[in-house]
């Protein structure tokens, strides 16, 4: 049955899944971010090296994870809608950079932080970390505004990108509205980076690391939420990029209203994962709870989908161009071949095998919680 559904499809349908397989991966790498925002708490939580080195030791199993996600979703776009790579990634190269570069000095900093003798000390790469956390998902999240925003690029007929801004895409940071959208993800990261140190650590000899970080959870969380309420104030009414029958991209009064009211999975999932969100740091901020990180992790992978439905479906311009309307591009006029979309959906079949292996490896890691007795036994060289 699969098989006969993947052949006879069309075009659109294939163009259709494939981004809402690229919306899932994007939208986990949200999830993710815990590293991130994790990162970002150390000089605000740990008061000691030894709660510091648990907080980086416990964030050190899973750093890996995220940058493997975000690479699984650049690579995701490249082959179902290479255009948009070629556009964005081409022409917006500078927030890339500095994006890939945040990533970068991450990697090196779990690596080198607590070996002998090096160079730059430790607390030059903790402020690695906070680089990655802070600025790596500010410049992330003023990227996916820019798919409500626009951007400024102009495609030939030959799909040349020609970009009318020397800023390179740094642009960006300069809307209100994207970075409503990369302050809500920074401060997001952080709650959720507080509630999974709470479910990963063993606070026994640090009882009062526990309760900053439940704190720090609560905090976070309310600092989210001007950020998210001034994106929703702001997207409803806002002027959307529609596509007519004909593939002519025109500007629509109230276009993401429609597309929640029309999508009625995505206003669901819109609602479903801010219930959950605030469920997980209520449980960890006023209850003794652990597990508030799987419920608002979830959550954040539901508002993260909506995001990217509302971007994309319901005849929607996804990357959209502020100085010629008919180089925006859409999940029709950016993708690959039906036969590169075939062939991919059959590769696709094996998603369930690799998130299985995730979830084996993370239960496996987490089988044992993060001690004192455990970082303070090891060597400067085993620690991160």
């Amino acid at each position: 049955m699969i098989a006969y559904w993947i052949n006879s499809a069309s075009h659109a349908q294939l163009q259709e899944l494939w981004w809402f397989l690229c919306s899932v991966v994007g939208s986990l790498f949200l999830f993710l971010t815990f590293v991130q925002g994790g990162q970002t708490l150390l000089w605000q939580v740990a008061r000691t090296e030894d709660e510091k080195s648990l907080i980086i030791n416990s964030l050190g199993r899973k750093w890996e994870l995220t940058f493997t996600t975000l690479v699984l979703f650049g690579g995701a776009l490249f082959a179902a809608f290479p255009k948009f790579y070629a556009t964005s990634f081409g022409g917006a190269y500078w927030v890339w950079i500095l994006i890939l570069f945040s990533f970068i000095v991450q990697a090196v900093s779990y690596e080198y932080r607590k070996k002998p003798s090096n160079l730059l000390g430790a607390r030059v790469y903790e402020g690695f970390l906070f680089f990655n956390g802070a600025v790596g998902i500010l410049l992330i999240g003023a990227a996916v505004g820019t798919f409500f925003t626009g951007s400024n690029f102009v495609l030939s007929d030959y799909n040349l990108v020609t970009w009318k801004s020397s800023l390179r895409g740094l642009e960006a940071a300069f809307s209100l509205f994207n970075l409503s959208v990369g302050f809500f993800l920074v401060f997001n990261a952080r709650a959720l980076g507080a509630m999974y140190l709470v479910n990963n650590i063993d606070f026994t000899g640090v009882e009062e690391l526990e309760e900053r970080l439940r704190q720090a959870a609560l905090n976070n969380f309310k600092l989210s939420l001007p950020f998210l309420g001034w994106f929703l104030i702001q997207i409803l009414p806002m002027d959307g990029f529609a596509v007519s029958e004909n593939g002519e991209v025109f500007r629509m009064t109230w276009k993401y209203l429609l597309n929640l009211v029309e999508v009625p999975a995505l206003a669901v999932a819109l609602t479903v994962g801010l219930i959950l969100v605030v469920t997980g740091v209520f449980l960890t901020a006023r209850t003794g709870a652990k597990c508030g990180i799987w419920s608002s992790g979830l959550g954040t992978v539901l508002l993260g989908l909506t995001i990217f439905g509302m971007a994309g479906f319901n005849n929607t311009a996804f990357y959209p161009s502020k100085v010629d309307l008919q180089s925006s591009l859409t999940i029709h006029n950016a993708s690959s071949s039906l036969y590169t979309l075939q062939v991919m959906t059959w590769v696709a079949l094996f998603i369930p095998v690799v998130l299985a292996y995730v979830a084996y490896v993370w239960w496996s890691m987490d089988r044992g919680k993060m001690t004192l007795a455990e970082v303070q036994g090891q060597k400067p060289a085993e620690l991160y």
